[in-house]
């Protein structure tokens, strides 16, 4: 357990010294690794929202996929298996980005926005925090998504090598996607420093089984520190790197890519929190796994790319002006219709969804 204990909270500091480095060399302010912008970044890359601020294929996603499909496959951990509640996963999925882009944030970002000192990422991870115990109580009651089962090895080699085809047209810069000329979008470190960084956090991930939203779950559920001490070493390492490259700013307002609209913060994450908590994972978790060739976090990502690019189309998605109307409807409804998914979902209330177990 010690060596684990090591590999976990290296894991974290690792993360949190890229995420510093990437964002000294080119990547949007405290947005050094955050899955939820990347993920939408590659949404508008490839077309699917037209908000042409937000638009690039993200070699940090692409990197980190490939670093664990490799991992998985040096450690003979690749296993396809699928089949579990597939829609409801994607329906989720769908649901929790439409929180975490009103936070602005998934939930490493949250951490690497505290470690800058955005107070308002506070606000955010106390948010989680009650999402995640409200996940709790739905797997307390018995909730489960099913049991996945084995499937042919094709369906789970299609996304990895998909994955890595796309790094190697971004690496030798074929120029296929949309990319932002202004904006979040246009702010990004040189692509083989993205994807280097990538490839390092995907097999450490990999190895480690690192989740943001795991490590309070388990903690509050088994009084399991784990996972926890990655979350810790994220948050040490990033903030001291921060302070030593200047790039510390303690405070409300003024930060960057943030508002100041503590309400919506919180809901916005508590709603991210319960969904990710139902699927069994956050949004790195998801991708570590759907690249270990676990065909329903393939579902997941997707919904998670499809719930994005929703967000922006229909001007759901916060902005450091505050959170619009409709963004905040979304979240009302978000939060309503995961509670819901979770009193359906709970054997103890008719076990729509049957089986056993909370997915990979």
């Amino acid at each position: 357990m010690f060596n684990k204990k090591i590999l976990i909270a290296v894991t974290g500091g690792i993360l949190g010294l890229m995420a510093v480095m990437l964002v000294k060399l080119g990547n949007p302010g405290n947005m050094g690794y955050c899955i939820a912008c990347f993920l939408r970044d590659i949404g508008g890359g490839l077309g699917f929202q037209k908000v042409p601020t937000v638009q690039y294929m993200r070699p940090e996603i692409f990197g980190l996929i490939g670093g664990a499909f490799i991992a998985a496959l040096s450690r003979k951990e690749f296993s396809v298996v699928g089949g579990s509640s597939p829609v409801i996963r994607f329906f989720l999925a769908f649901i929790s980005i439409i929180g975490m882009l009103v936070f602005l944030g998934c939930p490493i970002r949250a951490i690497l926005r505290l470690a800058g000192g955005d107070l308002n990422a506070g606000v955010g991870i106390l948010g989680l925090i009650v999402g995640v115990v409200i996940g709790i109580y739905f797997l307390n009651r018995g909730f489960s998504l099913g049991r996945s089962t084995g499937q042919s090895k094709l369906n789970g080699y299609i996304f990895p090598v998909l994955a890595v085809f796309t790094l190697f047209l971004l690496i030798f810069n074929i120029t296929v996607f949309f990319a932002s000329e202004t904006g979040p979008g246009s702010m990004h470190a040189p692509v083989i420093i993205s994807a280097v960084a990538g490839i390092i956090i995907g097999i450490l991930a990999q190895r480690s089984r690192f989740c943001s939203v795991g490590g309070i779950r388990d903690f509050i559920f088994f009084r399991d520190s784990y996972l926890l001490i990655g979350l810790i070493a994220l948050l040490a390492v990033t903030f001291i790197g921060n302070v030593a490259v200047g790039t510390f700013k303690l405070g409300f307002a003024g930060q960057p890519i943030a508002h100041t609209d503590g309400v919506w913060n919180f809901l916005g994450m508590l709603l991210a929190g319960t969904a990710s908590t139902l699927l069994g994972g956050c949004p790195i978790r998801q991708l570590v796994a759907a690249s270990e060739g676990n065909t329903d976090c393939v579902i997941t990502v997707i919904g998670l790319i499809a719930g994005a690019a929703f967000a922006h189309n229909f001007g759901l998605a916060a902005s450091p002006k505050g959170v619009p109307l409709a963004g905040q409807f979304a979240t009302v409804i978000g939060i309503a219709l995961v509670f819901i998914v979770g009193f359906l979902g709970s054997q103890r209330n008719g076990s729509f969804f049957g089986g056993a177990g909370v997915g990979k």
